[in-house]
């Protein structure tokens, strides 16, 4: 067997001596792939709000904002997929409200409930944010090709479903 040097994108923490047939990912840790890849999007994200003027939207921002711009979920089911305590929640929520990406509004339904809801400018950070994540998973798809991409979805799905 030959081992070389494999080069990957910088920064690259995985750089390791594999053999000449396999990949580098294929010896990382499943969790720590998942890490690396999850920074690809951050990156774009983050790039794509300060084009915008919304650098300031705080960690976990760009996942409520999403979640409610993509299907209007409740706010108390986006604060349980992030798995953050009820104190983080309202104080993530008031940074949200405070920078203007959200409003609170009385609930229609009960006047004692408030709901939230997107702002112009939370609007225009879920679009950059939206954008940013087409652009990578268009990259993806032109270096692995769409039905890999297809099958990474359902892996994930299925380890998701684990949980």
């Amino acid at each position: 067997m030959v081992v070389k040097t494999v080069d990957c994108p910088e920064p690259c923490p995985y750089r390791r001596d594999v053999a000449d047939d396999a990949h580098w990912a294929d010896r990382i840790a499943f969790p720590a792939l998942l890490r690396g890849a999850r920074s690809a999007y951050a990156g774009e994200i983050r790039r794509a709000l300060a084009g915008v003027d919304c650098s300031d939207l705080p960690r976990n921002g760009a996942f409520v904002v999403g979640a409610i711009a993509r299907n209007g979920s409740p706010l108390g089911q986006i604060i349980a997929d992030l798995g953050i305590s009820k104190q983080a929640a309202g104080q993530l929520v008031d940074t949200l409200v405070g920078r203007g990406y959200l409003e609170r509004r009385p609930d229609p339904d009960d006047r004692r409930r408030l709901t939230v809801a997107l702002t112009p400018r939370g609007e225009l950070a879920a679009s950059a944010g939206r954008e940013a994540v087409e652009r990578v998973d268009a990259r993806l798809a032109e270096q692995v090709g769409a039905d890999d991409v297809a099958r990474t979805r359902r892996a994930l799905g299925a380890l998701i479903d684990l949980s």
